[in-house]
């Protein structure tokens, strides 16, 4: 196969993230990079920089403890790597050194983060570098003054981006479940987290739009961005709700997410978390199960196109919503915002949810066999089958949030990890698109048939 056609624009990007990977893995990899006492096996420091280049947040290790501030900076910059993205990064420093970028650069920039090819790249970088940078600088100096002791300057920094691309790493033992009643940090990093899930695209219209309205000149958001706020606002407050409502009604139950007031923060802060960031404020192993699958179902959308946020996405979670609603109603049309959904659209959306559905369930029934000791790896435990279901779609979704399961996972159950991490962050659509773009296309056609349904 000539060289020039694996190295094409939808190749690129999946590509890059796996050099990032293998590279991250060497890096911490190194001795000078662990605390005294501490190793670092081959394939944790894979699935460490997995985890870190496609911002998820799941770990075997307690990283507070096992890498030194060397091990914990390299962590730091594969997040904020991961988080802008390999080809934004390589792009970038194409505008800056040559002053151009090439169109297959241009291309893989405008497919993995706009699905659009009309835009301008160099003033998009710019303002995406600009934008991240700038965001989680403020929330490291807010998260310093609030509680310098905890949040020392490195640790501010760190958590800041940590929220901002969605990540989840925390360099505290509980995550953040220290916390949990804390308005000022479940707000900032909770804010932070919404910032960097709806996309650099809305974020950038929605700070255009009050600029100008602080100026006194009218400005209004577009259909896409109104579309992505509304959807991730009713499911930002409506998961939260729902989580509220079945740890509060649990009679005799201890409460992990507290009572009264801090019930509600922590119920809201994990709504916002299932987003695809990771942090957690509670113990998720204390939850009622109908918690966890809210929080799956959360997770399981994700954030929203273009940003550091993994999932299915809420657009096409709202192409999805508006197909049912379309069937059940007979209608031939998707209408959103008093347009129409192009059918390509929703023929895209389908497609996303049956290939995420089937990656969870073949993910989940490998899951099964390797951590209940049916193989020679596995020990001769019963791992409940809700907790493997969301280690699944927290890594496909690139979540990082975990039940207790990840630093008990066996050698091939952090391979079946690792590759849920990989296919989410680099996207289904992608990866399949990918893969079509090696093979040779077919100039004929089958005659068709039509197949008796239901």
């Amino acid at each position: 196969m000539p060289h020039r056609k694996i190295l094409t624009p939808l190749t690129w990007p999946v590509l890059s993230f796996a050099v990032a990977i293998l590279l991250g893995s060497l890096a911490l990899r190194w001795p000078g990079f662990w605390e005294e006492g501490h190793t670092v096996s081959w394939l944790d420091a894979l699935f460490l920089s997995t985890s870190a280049v496609c911002v998820t947040g799941l770990s075997p290790l307690d990283i507070g403890t096992t890498f030194n501030a060397g091990g914990l900076g390299v962590i730091l910059a594969l997040i904020q790597l991961g988080g802008l993205g390999i080809t934004t990064y390589t792009s970038l420093i194409f505008v800056l050194w040559r002053n151009r970028v090439p169109f297959t650069d241009r291309l893989a920039v405008s497919q993995a983060l706009l699905n659009n090819h009309d835009f301008d790249l160099r003033a998009f970088l710019r303002h995406a570098a600009g934008l991240v940078l700038g965001v989680e600088l403020i929330v490291a100096i807010i998260l310093h003054i609030h509680d310098p002791v905890a949040f020392g300057p490195f640790s501010a920094l760190f958590h800041a981006v940590s929220a901002f691309c969605n990540a989840g790493f925390s360099l505290f033992p509980d995550n953040l479940i220290s916390f949990k009643g804390d308005a000022v940090v479940n707000a900032v990093i909770g804010i932070s987290i919404v910032l960097g899930g709806i996309g650099f695209v809305v974020l950038r219209e929605l700070i255009h739009v009050v600029v100008q309205r602080l100026r006194g000149r009218p400005a209004r958001l577009s259909r896409y961005s109104r579309l992505v706020i509304r959807t991730s606002l009713w499911l930002i407050f409506g998961g939260g709700a729902l989580i509220w409502l079945v740890e509060f009604q649990r009679g005799g139950a201890v409460h992990p997410g507290g009572t009264g007031l801090t019930l509600i923060i922590s119920s809201l802060f994990q709504s916002v978390s299932a987003r695809t960031a990771g942090f957690n404020s509670v113990d998720l192993s204390h939850l009622a199960d109908a918690s966890l699958l809210i929080l799956t179902g959360l997770m399981f959308v994700g954030g929203s196109p273009g940003s550091c946020a993994g999932g299915i996405k809420t657009t096409t979670f709202r192409v999805l919503l508006g197909y049912m609603i379309s069937q059940i109603r007979g209608g031939r049309q998707i209408v959103l915002g008093q347009r129409a959904v192009a059918p390509d659209s929703i023929a895209r959306a389908l497609n996303l949810f049956f290939f995420t559905s089937l990656t969870i369930c073949i993910s989940v029934l490998l899951l099964s066999v390797t951590e209940n000791g049916i193989t020679a790896w596995g020990e001769q435990t019963a791992t409940p089958l809700l907790e493997i279901l969301f280690e699944t779609v927290s890594a496909l979704g690139t979540v990082g949030l975990s039940a207790g399961l990840t630093p008990h996972l066996t050698p091939p159950g952090k391979v079946i990890i690792i590759l849920n991490m990989f296919i989410g962050r680099v996207g289904l659509i992608t990866l399949l698109a990918a893969l079509q773009s090696l093979r040779s296309s077919r100039n004929y056609e089958y005659p068709s048939v039509y197949v008796p349904i239901g």
